[in-house]
């Protein structure tokens, strides 16, 4: 549910941005509808990430110090404030609202760049081996409930408002009777992030902490016993001596600045954030430019020919419609075959795939303007972010969780999913400008806005992108089966305490 809420945050801003600009930058000496200026979406669709970044390495670090559940309240809790600021956004200038929201969306990113690393690590430090990758990713999948649950959010809201307004006299170019409603649309959409947070909180806070946490990094066993005989309700047996043995170990082991830990795990990291920088540059451009995509194939009629609330209505409508016939499906494509199929090879395949239909959309890109090849558009740019999600965007996030040593593995995936955000950043900022019209085109842009290398170049970069992420994969090692002692090397100088362990009938801390 933490990850349900991260995606319903971090996603339902790009369902209001068409609208913010109407009301906020309408101008009464123009013929069109108030558009934000570049540099003020990218601050509002891009502030967010940015905090995610912060809030992956701040609380990654945090929760290999303070513990895994210490710190996971916090970041919900952070959630809940921000989600309800966000949404009462209000000042007498529309920089000054702009800015308020930049500041509370920040925040939010924050608090969800901390759910990243420890819902990851929590997850893979209470699972088996057989099953690992299908629970981690599972939670992951819950992203893509988020984003369809903020497209249906919006459809419901926009369309309670726009019932009286559907007549045509209101169907005009102006705000003159929208304005007022339109301004409840947005803050709502954006305030309901703030519900799914309040009803995880209580069941975050009575979650135990990780017995591997417990057990290799705090030391101690009998409390680490205690807490998976509750989880798994059978009655296990501290063995204080080896986890103390265990633990000795862990403390005298190397750190994460040193020549150790980049000999061992140094270009398993360079893969782990390659691969999420990589493919997020183009999953969160694809995400958070979705409306401007359709609207320049036509798919979402012109925003001259609708009042504000039905342009959010079009927006959410085409949003939940990609969501649910491929954002959705991809992510459980993965949760059904990723302990079968493994975690390199789904990678691989994804980037593989992305990269195609990122190519097959942007090289014949005129042809696919004419409005009766549109289906075939919407259908190639539905298949790219089912293969996102059944591939890397599901993956980079179960393997870091899996590979790194428990008193470095929220560290890591804090790092490794920054990176991605860093991609992420690049791609919502980048694209923003880049597929701004060319000089010279038909379709230049108004009041002065800097011009980009348009539509079509703009995905050819995200294929490019894609391609790299392709050839970065082949530093990710397989996870598939083995247990995370077994991938970090943690008892790799304990080897006949491992084996005995293994023989043992009855369950144990260490196992």
């Amino acid at each position: 549910m933490g990850f349900f809420t991260d995606a319903y945050d971090l996603f339902c801003i790009s369902l209001v941005t068409k609208l913010l600009g109407r009301i906020y930058y309408y101008r009464p000496d123009s013929d069109k509808p108030g558009t934000l200026p570049p540099n003020v979406a990218a601050a509002v669709n891009g502030v967010a990430l940015c905090g995610t970044l912060a809030g992956q390495l701040f609380f990654g670090w945090l929760g290999d110090k303070m513990g895994r559940k210490r710190v996971y309240g916090m970041t919900l809790m952070l959630m809940v404030v921000c989600s309800v600021a966000s949404g009462l956004s209000f000042s007498d200038s529309p920089n000054s609202v702009m800015a308020t929201l930049c500041f509370f969306r920040f925040w939010l990113g924050f608090g969800i760049g901390g759910d990243y690393p420890l819902s990851a690590t929590i997850m893979s430090e209470y699972a088996n081996k057989k099953t690992r990758g299908a629970f981690i990713a599972a939670v992951f999948a819950m992203q893509g409930f988020g984003i369809l649950s903020g497209g249906m959010v919006a459809i419901i809201v926009s369309a309670a408002f726009k019932a009286k307004y559907d007549a045509p006299s209101y169907a005009d170019n102006h705000l003159g009777s929208t304005v007022q409603q339109a301004d409840y649309v947005w803050r709502i959409i954006l305030m309901f992030g703030a519900l799914p947070a309040v009803l995880t909180y209580y069941w975050r806070m009575k979650m135990p902490e990780t017995a591997r946490y417990t057990a290799l990094v705090a030391k101690n066993a009998k409390q680490a016993a205690s807490d998976m005989s509750k989880v798994l309700q059978v009655e296990i047996q501290a063995e204080p001596e080896k986890v103390e043995h265990l633990a000795m170990e862990t403390s005298n082991s190397f750190g994460l600045f040193s020549k150790a830990f980049l000999r061992r795990h140094g270009l398993h990291l360079l893969g782990t954030t390659s691969t999420w920088f990589l493919l997020d540059i183009a999953f969160y451009s694809s995400n958070l430019f979705q409306k401007d995509v359709f609207t320049s194939v036509g798919w979402i009629p012109k925003a001259q020919s609708m009042n504000a609330i039905q342009e959010v209505y079009h927006i959410a409508r085409a949003q939940t419609l990609i969501a649910l016939c491929s954002t959705v499906p991809g992510y459980w494509f993965t949760v059904a075959f990723i302990d079968h199929v493994g975690r390199f090879a789904i990678q691989l395949m994804g980037f593989f795939f992305m990269t195609v239909f990122m190519f097959a959309l942007a090289i014949p890109y005129h042809h696919w303007k004419n409005p009766d090849h549109r289906i075939g558009f919407v259908i190639m740019y539905s298949l790219t972010f089912f293969f996102s999600n059944f591939g890397p965007n599901a993956t980079t996030f179960v393997v870091p969780a899996e590979i790194f040593p428990a008193r470095l593995r929220s560290t890591c995936h804090g790092i490794s999913a920054a990176a991605g955000k860093a991609g992420a950043i690049i791609g919502a900022f980048g694209f923003l400008y880049a597929s701004q019209p060319r000089k010279g085109d038909a379709d230049k842009p108004d009041h002065g806005y800097p011009y980009g290398i348009g539509m079509k170049n703009a995905l050819i970069v995200l294929a490019v992108s894609n391609l790299l992420g392709m050839l970065f994969t082949f530093l990710v090692p397989e996870s598939k089966g083995k247990s995370l002692e077994e991938m970090s090397g943690e008892n790799e100088d304990d080897d006949d305490a491992g084996v005995e362990m293994e023989q043992q009938q009855n369950r144990t801390v260490p196992v």
